[in-house]
């Protein structure tokens, strides 16, 4: 697996994984279109990551944006269905987390859809914890999200082998 910066011409690949993940239709996630994303994840500050396998097939992606000047908030993760169980999620969300310490940001924040609350359990485990928060970007159609965050400053930089 291969770890990379996305770039313009990763907007289908990205798009493709996250309608791959099989997020409950509810979910505002279903309605995200490519125009969205190139919007989301190439406005200043903003970026992403693809996980590639060894044949070059997208497998897995995550978002990241800033949210002031002490919050990088991880949106979009995602792997597909076949590419679970490897770390391949945990890798991806590492990523996020060392642009967030390189960039001088305290916390890393994530919004769970009330669609998908089964991956909150994976978050704990990589030291998110709940928030009360409100998620600045909900949906207005979609009931607010479970927020969490984790404090990032003072982590040592992990690689993707961890």
């Amino acid at each position: 697996m291969t770890l990379r910066p996305v770039n313009p011409d990763d907007i289908a690949a990205f798009h493709a994984v996250m309608m791959a993940a099989g997020m409950d239709p509810r979910s505002s996630w279903s309605r995200v279109t490519p125009a969205d994303l190139e919007r989301s994840l190439f406005s200043p500050g903003a970026g992403g990551f693809l996980a590639l396998g060894e044949g070059g097939e997208a497998l897995g992606c995550v978002g990241y944006r800033p949210d002031g000047e002490a919050t990088l908030t991880l949106n979009k993760l995602a792997t597909r269905p076949q590419a679970r169980g490897q770390g391949l999620g945990r890798a991806l969300v590492r990523e996020v987390e060392q642009v967030a310490r390189r960039g001088g940001y305290a916390r890393v924040l994530l919004a769970v859809s009330q669609y998908n609350l089964d991956v909150l359990p994976f978050y704990e485990r990589l030291g998110y914890r709940p928030s009360d928060e409100p998620y600045a970007h909900a949906h207005p159609a979609s009931p607010p999200p479970v927020v969490l965050v984790k404090d990032v400053r003072g982590e040592q930089e992990a690689g993707c082998g961890e």
